[in-house]
């Protein structure tokens, strides 16, 4: 082998490591790259990609059509701005594109996302199929809160009519030392008659 065959050689292997120790440090140590993951979407309001549980790819359903079908988006994220958390913890925004995160995306079903074989949502298909329950709810809040003025109510009443009473005996009681009191200008006059008669016997 040549001198130009060995340097030729040399560059290669050369050229070979430092891609790998590139790609090793890229991957495992910086963690510079993408990932993609399904969220959970809301299909009154996003246009969602449509999951169905087929019982013949060996999966457990239920046979409710509705608890069988699921809705998602898709998130695409740098693996560096996602920390080390459960995805199921509420607290934990593994799967949250920060404001103004660069390298951050969420991608909603439409034909051109879409692959073949996938179903879209509409929102307003499914809100007319699937209305909100609003209405029943508020009129549950209504009547609790009738309920609770009526107990209110019939509380301040009760106490009403016992200070009525309370009243009525306060008054009763007063009458009596008037009474009394008529009685002593008797006792008094009974007293100046004997003085009275005792005059007139003298002359």
């Amino acid at each position: 082998m040549d001198k130009k065959s060995k340097i030729f050689f040399a560059v290669f292997f050369l050229l070979i490591v430092l891609s790998v120790g590139a790609t090793y440090y890229r991957y495992v140590v910086a963690h510079d790259y993408m990932i993609q993951a399904e969220l959970d979407c809301d299909p009154y309001t996003e246009s969602c990609f449509v999951y169905v549980c087929d019982p013949e790819a060996d999966e457990e359903c239920t046979g409710d059509p509705i608890e069988d079908t699921s809705y998602y988006k898709l998130i695409d994220r740098n693996a560096k701005n996602i920390p080390l958390c459960d995805p199921a913890d509420e607290n934990c925004t593994a799967l949250v594109c920060e404001e103004g995160e660069v390298d951050c995306s969420y991608t909603l079903c439409d034909p051109e996302t879409a692959e073949e074989g996938e179903v879209c949502n509409d929102p307003v298909v499914y809100t007319a199929e699937n209305p909100i329950e609003e209405e029943t709810d508020e009129a549950v809040d209504e009547e609790g809160a009738t309920t609770l003025t009526e107990d209110e109510e019939s509380i301040p009443a009760t106490e009403g009519e016992e200070t009525a009473n309370e009243t009525v005996e306060g008054e009763e009681t007063t009458e009596t030392p008037a009474n009394a009191n008529e009685t002593e200008p008797v006792s008094t006059e009974a007293s100046i008659t004997p003085a009275v008669s005792g005059t007139v016997i003298v002359p």
